[in-house]
């Protein structure tokens, strides 16, 4: 990648994003933020509950995402969230306008499986339906690109990096 973007590692809870965000930013020589520490106490309350969060509990959260990427603009960095829905991308967009998205997708089962293995999570396997429930795939305007997340964390980190690169990003 020529010049330093900001991507916004999305997908479903359990495709990864955590483990991949990291790898991505390494490769790419950039920082990495968290998606979830972004998140106020009462929206891990809520969701460590098995209670899906709202738009009004996102939207906070949404815009110190894009914050964050707003100042990374020229710099470059990676970020995590979920960003399932266009209008989420929409508002991330709106402060941060050069990002790029990298949506992280795979089968339910896998994901499910990977989920339940993860220890220490606030996000139960329940919400997992009410998250494809929600998901709107990136749409042909949208900036970014989709990798499956079946292999070793370092197939995938390789195959986003290609499909970056691709990108033109």
């Amino acid at each position: 990648m020529s010049t330093p973007h900001v991507v916004v590692v999305m997908g479903v809870a359990g495709t990864g994003k955590t483990t991949i965000g990291p790898l991505l930013a390494a490769e790419l020589g950039v920082p990495y933020a968290e998606g979830d520490d972004f998140h106020p106490a009462a929206n891990i309350a809520k969701m460590s509950a098995g209670t899906p969060l709202d738009d009004t509990d996102r939207w906070p959260w949404l815009d110190a995402i894009g914050q964050w990427a707003h100042g990374r603009a020229g710099l470059g960095g990676v970020v995590s969230s979920s960003a399932l829905k266009r209008v989420y991308r929409d508002r991330l967009r709106a402060e941060a306008p050069g990002a790029v998205f990298l949506h992280l997708t795979g089968d339910r089962a896998l994901i499910e499986g990977r989920m339940a293995e993860r220890k220490g999570h606030f996000m139960p396997t329940a919400l997992l339906d009410s998250q494809f429930a929600t998901l709107q795939p990136l749409q042909e305007d949208e900036a970014g690109v989709a990798v499956d997340v079946s292999g070793t964390p370092e197939e995938i980190t390789q195959r986003a990096v290609a499909a970056l690169r691709r990108l033109g990003a």
